[in-house]
C-alpha cells in the first residue's frame, strides 16, 4: 500500500485498471506532453491563489472538479461563444463539457481536487477581451 500526496504527486488513471504515480515538478505543465500516461484521467489536488493565468480545454472529455477548500468562480466559454460563470463553494462539484474553455479565479486561496480526461487537453492565454467580456457579463448580472 503506498500513500500519495495529490499536491506533490499526482497519479494517472490508465483506463485499464492501473494507477501510474507522477512526481510533480517545476516543469510538470510545460512538459505534460511528454509524460507517458499524460493522455490518461489524472487526479491531482491543486491550490489556487487567484486567478488561471490560462484557459484550459479538454477535447475528449470531461473534467470533474470537486472544491475543498475556498469558493471560487469559473469561467466558461462554450463553443457557441457564450460566456458563463458560476461561483462554488466548499463540498460543490462542477463537471466541465468536454471542449468548454474555462478557468477559474478568487479574491482568496482555494483547493480542488481535479479528476481529468486529459487527452489533447490545450491552453490559451487569457486576453484583455476575455477580461472584458467577463466584466460585462459581471455588470449584467
Amino acid at each position: 500500500m503506498t500513500a500519495f500526496d495529490l499536491e506533490r504527486t499526482y497519479l494517472f488513471i490508465d483506463g485499464e485498471g492501473g494507477v501510474v504515480p507522477a512526481a510533480v515538478t517545476p516543469d510538470f505543465w510545460r512538459t505534460m506532453g511528454s509524460i507517458p500516461n499524460a493522455g490518461d484521467t489524472l487526479i491531482t489536488v491543486s491550490d489556487g491563489k487567484g486567478a488561471w493565468t490560462r484557459w484550459e480545454m479538454h477535447p475528449a472529455g470531461e473534467e470533474i472538479l470537486i472544491i475543498l477548500e475556498g469558493a471560487p468562480t469559473f469561467w466558461f466559454e462554450h463553443a457557441d461563444g457564450r460566456l458563463e460563470r458560476t461561483q462554488v463553494a466548499p463540498g460543490g462539484t462542477v463537471i466541465v463539457p468536454k471542449g468548454a474553455w474555462h478557468r477559474a479565479e478568487a479574491d482568496a486561496p482555494y483547493k480542488i481536487l481535479f479528476i481529468t480526461y486529459g487527452a489533447g487537453t490545450t491552453h490559451k492565454p487569457v486576453t484583455d477581451d476575455d477580461r472584458a467580456r467577463a466584466k460585462t457579463l459581471m455588470e449584467r448580472t
